[in-house]
């Protein structure tokens, strides 16, 4: 993806929202304030199933169990103040819009419900940049009724291709960051077609897909494999870089680790943990 920097060219960063932007599943937070302690059991026992796309479990919830059917959308804007983001989403996406003359458009594309993701980026990222999973609510009772839009899987796909058609912006400009299995399509598709994908996370099925991985609590660390693989900036730059911006780039390591195991010959193989790419 490296691009000479003479000419300003527009590019297009597309970013999960749970646990890409965020530390934890905005359902373990929306069952805290319900009360139901066994939410999370709920939500991987319906992902063990494969009942619905891989990250939509929560919003079949909301549709189908009964304990989720008083949820309103008053309650999803509750969990968004209360997710614990990141740190500097709103420096990154202040940075997106001038690196090095290349404006990023910044978009949010995530299954999570959309007034969640609205909720917790309010004053960071403008509501019409947030794709989230879209209810239609009864007018009289507040209570979901069906869902419009499901942005898991192929569904976030979809969204990518409705943005890179809009901007008119071709797919070797586009970086997509991402943290789990919902984001195995995304990621296939957009490596088949030589754009950038970033895992932040150690999922396995996700590192050995993407591109880079990167592993911190802080949302600027994506900006250095744009920087490297888009821009095609040394690390005596990117350095530089952060700190011209009032940051220290510390214990930057970049480690292949390779997980095998070895067992006499004849006897059966015991399956090893997939390797990482870090």
């Amino acid at each position: 993806m490296n691009q000479t920097n003479a000419i300003s060219r527009q590019y297009l960063l597309i970013s999960d929202f749970d646990q890409t932007l965020s530390f934890h599943d905005s359902g373990l937070v929306l069952g805290e304030i319900l009360g139901i302690s066994d939410l999370r059991e709920r939500i991987e026992g319906l992902a063990n199933i494969h009942l619905v796309q891989q990250g939509g479990e929560l919003s079949y919830l909301l549709l189908h169990d009964p304990d989720l059917r008083r949820v309103r959308k008053e309650h999803l804007v509750e969990v968004g103040k209360r997710v614990r983001l990141k740190k500097n989403i709103d420096i990154l996406s202040s940075l997106l819009k001038d690196l090095d003359g290349h404006p990023f458009s910044f978009f949010v594309v995530s299954a999570a419900p959309e007034e969640v993701i609205q909720s917790a980026l309010e004053g960071i990222v403008a509501p019409d940049h947030i794709f989230g999973t879209r209810f239609r609510y009864d007018a009289a009772s507040g209570e979901i009724q069906s869902i419009v839009r499901l942005p898991a899987g192929y569904g976030k796909v979809a969204v990518l291709e409705e943005l890179r058609e809009s901007l008119q912006i071709s797919h070797e400009r586009i970086v997509y960051v991402g943290d789990g299995s919902s984001d195995i399509h995304v990621m296939l598709h957009l490596n088949r077609l030589d754009g950038l994908t970033i895992a932040v996370s150690e999922n396995q099925y996700i590192t050995q897909i993407a591109r880079r991985t990167v592993l911190s609590e802080d949302a600027l660390s994506v900006l250095v494999p744009v920087l490297e693989e888009v821009l095609g900036w040394d690390s005596v730059r990117i350095r530089f870089f952060f700190e011209t911006h009032g940051f220290s780039l510390r214990d930057w390591s970049k480690v292949r680790t390779d997980t095998i195991t070895l067992c006499p010959a004849g006897m059966p193989a015991i399956a090893a943990p997939e390797a990482a790419v870090i």
